[in-house]
C-alpha cells in the first residue's frame, strides 16, 4: 500500500488556490475595511466573519449536493472548474473598489494612522488633536475615514456585494474540493495524503504572502495584486484538469480497496440507508468537534487579525511575520504526516495544540522591544497547526462512509466555520474595548480549552493494514 504522492499533489491545486484567496481574505479585507472604508476593529471583525457565515450553510449543502451529484467528469470536478473561473474573474473587482475609496479619502486630505504620535507625558497626538489613549487617536481617523464612505456609499455598497458573491462561490466549491482527497485515497493513507492537501495550502499561502510583501502597502492600491492571484488561479485549474481525471482515481481506488479488504468499510451499506454510528464512536466525533471550534477560535483569531496587530501593536510589517509561519508550516506538513502515521493521529494533535500554546504564550510576552519573540510564535504556532491540520480532518472522515465522505467534511467545516464566524468578532470587540494585547491571551484560553476536549477522544485513528 503506497500513497501516490504525485497525484496527490495534483488534487492539492484546488486546496492551493482556496487558500491562497483565504490568505488574502484575511490579511488584507479587514485592512481595507479599516484603512480605507473607516470601519473599527468589531466591525471588520464581522466582515471577516462573513466569509465564515457564509461558510457554514454553504459548504455542508455543497458537500452533501456533491455526493449525490453523477457526471462523466465525477462528483466534485464540476464544482471545482465553475467555483474558480468565476472566482478569478470577480477577485480584482475587490481592488478595483478599494483603490476608487482610498482616491476619495486622499483627497478628502485625511492623515493616515501612520501619522500618530505619541507625546512625551504618554498621550497620542493625531490632526493636532491630543488623545488621552492611543485606541481613541484611532478611532477618531477612522471616523473621518467613515464619513467618507457615507459619501461615497454606492461604492462601498458595490464592494461589500462582490465581496458577498466570491465568498458564496469559494464555499460552493471548497467541500468537493477537499473530499475528493479521501474520495481517492486508501483511509490508512489519508493523514499522509491530508499532509500534502496542507502542505500544498501553505504554499499558497505562502505565495500570496510572499507577493503581499512587495505589493500590499497601506493605502496603496491592491489591484496589481489581485489580478496576479487571479492569474494563479486560473493556470491551477488548468493544471489540475489535465492532471486529475476524477472517474479514473476513483475506479482505481475501488480495486485497491477489494485488495486491501476495504470495500466493506465503506461501500457495504444500502444507499440511503446508512448504519447508525456507534454511541462511543459518536461520542468521540462530538469531542473532535468540540476540539475543532476551539483551536480555531483560538488560531484564526491571532491569524487574521494579524496584520492589523502587527501594524498597531508591534509596529511591524504582517507579511513577513506570517510568511514564517506558513514556511516552517510549508517544512513540517511532509514529516509530520510520516510521524502521525507512527505515532497515531490523537497523539500528533495533542503535541500540535501544546505546540501552540506555547506558541500563543511567546505572543503575550512580544512587544516593540522584543518584537523578534513574534517570529518564534509564529513559527511555533506553524508548526502547531500543521500537527492539528493535517489529523483532525481524516480523523472526522474515518469515522464516514464512501458514500458520504461529503456529508462529513461538511461538519468538518460547520465546526470549524462557527469557529470562524465568532472569532474575528469577539477579538475584534475586545481589541476595541478593552486593548489591543488581549488577542494572544484570548488565543491561549481556546487553545487550552481545545487540549481538555481532545484529550477524551477514542476513536478516529487510522487501522493498520498488514501489508504484505
Amino acid at each position: 500500500m503506497k500513497l501516490n504522492v504525485k497525484q496527490v499533489f495534483y488534487i492539492g491545486l484546488a486546496f492551493f488556490v482556496i487558500s491562497m484567496f483565504g490568505s488574502l481574505y484575511d490579511a488584507i479585507i479587514g485592512k481595507m475595511a479599516i484603512n480605507s472604508y473607516g470601519l473599527g476593529h468589531f466591525w471588520s471583525g464581522v466582515l471577516l466573519a462573513l466569509d465564515n457565515i457564509l461558510a457554514l450553510f454553504l459548504i455542508p449543502l455543497f458537500g452533501t449536493l456533491s455526493d449525490k451529484t453523477k457526471t462523466r467528469f465525477g462528483r466534485r470536478t464540476p464544482y471545482i472548474f465553475l467555483g474558480i473561473i468565476l472566482s478569478a474573474i470577480l477577485i480584482p473587482a475587490i481592488a478595483i473598489f478599494d483603490a476608487n475609496q482610498q482616491s476619495k479619502v486622499k483627497e478628502a486630505g485625511i492623515p493616515t494612522t501612520e501619522t500618530i504620535e505619541e507625546t512625551p507625558d504618554g498621550k497620542y497626538e493625531f490632526n493636532g488633536v491630543i488623545y488621552e489613549k492611543e485606541k481613541d487617536a484611532l478611532k477618531a481617523q477612522q471616523a473621518m475615514v467613515f464619513e467618507v464612505t457615507k459619501g461615497n456609499l454606492a461604492n462601498f455598497v458595490c464592494f461589500l456585494l462582490v465581496i458577498f458573491l466570491i465568498l458564496t462561490i469559494m464555499a460552493s466549491y471548497r467541500s468537493p474540493a477537499v473530499a475528493l482527497m479521501p474520495d481517492v485515497t486508501l483511509k490508512p493513507l489519508r493523514s499522509k495524503a491530508n499532509a500534502i492537501i496542507n502542505f500544498m495550502g501553505s504554499v499558497g499561502g505562502a505565495l500570496f504572502l510572499a507577493m503581499s510583501n512587495f505589493l500590499a502597502k497601506d493605502y496603496e492600491s491592491y489591484v496589481t495584486l489581485f489580478l496576479i492571484v487571479s492569474g494563479i488561479m486560473v493556470i491551477c485549474l488548468i493544471i489540475f484538469l489535465i492532471k486529475v481525471r476524477e472517474p479514473l482515481l476513483i475506479e482505481k481506488v475501488n480495486k485497491e480497496k477489494e485488495l486491501y479488504g476495504l470495500v466493506e468499510e465503506d461501500d457495504d451499506e444500502p444507499e440511503g440507508k446508512p448504519a447508525p454510528m456507534p454511541k462511543e464512536v459518536k461520542k468521540s466525533f462530538f469531542l473532535i468537534l468540540a476540539s475543532i471550534v476551539f483551536w480555531f477560535m483560538g488560531y484564526n483569531a491571532a491569524i487574521s487579525k494579524f496584520s492589523v496587530y502587527a501594524q498597531q501593536v508591534l509596529d511591524l510589517h504582517f507579511a513577513l511575520a506570517l510568511l514564517v509561519a506558513h514556511g516552517v508550516a510549508m517544512v513540517a506538513f511532509l514529516p509530520i504526516g510520516i510521524i502521525s502515521s507512527k505515532i497515531g493521529r490523537k497523539k500528533a494533535i495533542i503535541i500540535g495544540i501544546v505546540i501552540l500554546a506555547v506558541a500563543f504564550t511567546l505572543g503575550i510576552i512580544a512587544n516593540k522591544s522584543t518584537k523578534f519573540l513574534i517570529f518564534a510564535t509564529l513559527s511555533l504556532a506553524g508548526i502547531g497547526w500543521a500537527m492539528i491540520n493535517v489529523n483532525s480532518y481524516p480523523m472526522i472522515v474515518e469515522m464516514a462512509k464512501g458514500s458520504n465522505v461529503g456529508k462529513y467534511t461538511g461538519f468538518y467545516y460547520t465546526a470549524s466555520m462557527s469557529a470562524q464566524i465568532a472569532t474575528p468578532i469577539i477579538s475584534g470587540y475586545l481589541m476595541e474595548n478593552v486593548n489591543l494585547r488581549t488577542l494572544f491571551p484570548y488565543s491561549l484560553f481556546f487553545t487550552l480549552l481545545a487540549l481538555v476536549t481532545m484529550i477524551f477522544v477514542k476513536h478516529g485513528d487510522a487501522k493498520i493494514i498488514k501489508q504484505e
